[in-house]
């Protein structure tokens, strides 16, 4: 069988970072192949040697391809992903660099993950639909990766942790051990600022900076 092929929503940085790596995996055995790049924002045309195209465009020559959005910001990425199955684009299955480690046997990565290179993933975790997990993260065991969350590069999740759908870690930040059965707990849409260490449950919707994380003060 033949290789299967990827589009790439997003032109920008971390969306040119992804393909000059994507062809490098495999999903199930078969290789992948980038298409090019989604961006109706952007010149169309070429961008390091691969096409640039409209939604509508990539639509109608590549009905059926596998899509990921390479933006950093959940919500958008959401919604780009919405956009491009109305579009005739599905899922694409998960994406992940040849040096990641992991366990496969203890390990589950659903439709429209990305997992970058130096990144580090051990047992008994759950990565959901389109997250992405960025360059040289560490992500403990029993933990649980939701839907469209985002770790930017050098987080370090530790075990019993779960971070809820839509949350955003920035670059270097940190959490603490939960405990069996009660997880530590960032919740849905939260956003936990760069280098910031968190050390209880992040309230859904919060933004926490600092060591240790505390919410951020408004007004």
């Amino acid at each position: 069988m033949g290789n299967r092929e990827l589009l790439i929503f997003g032109a920008g940085g971390f969306g040119r970072e992804v393909a000059a790596w994507a062809e490098r995996a495999s999903w199930e055995g078969r290789g992948v192949t980038v298409l090019g790049f989604i961006d109706d924002h952007a010149p169309t045309g070429e961008l390091n040697g691969r096409a640039v195209l409209t939604l509508e465009t990539a639509g109608a020559r590549h009905p059926g391809a596998g899509v990921i959005a390479t933006v950093g910001e959940p919500r958008l990425r959401e919604r780009l992903i919405g956009k491009a199955l109305e579009a005739g684009l599905v899922p694409a299955p998960p994406l992940v660099h040849p040096n990641v480690e992991y366990d496969p046997a203890t390990v589950e990565f659903e439709e429209g993950v990305v997992v970058c290179a130096g990144s580090l993933l051990t047992v008994n975790i759950r990565v959901e639909c389109h997250a992405q997990i960025n360059l040289d993260c560490t992500v403990g065991h029993d933990a649980v990766i939701g839907a469209y969350a985002t770790l930017s590069p050098g987080v370090h999740v530790s075990g019993n942790v779960t971070l809820e759908s839509h949350s955003f870690l920035g670059t270097g930040a940190v959490t603490v051990n939960g405990l069996p059965g009660r997880p530590l707990r960032v919740g849905t849409g939260a956003v936990v600022g760069a280098g910031a260490v968190v050390t209880r449950d992040v309230p859904a919707g919060v933004t926490v900076t600092g060591i240790p994380a505390r919410a951020r003060e408004t007004g």
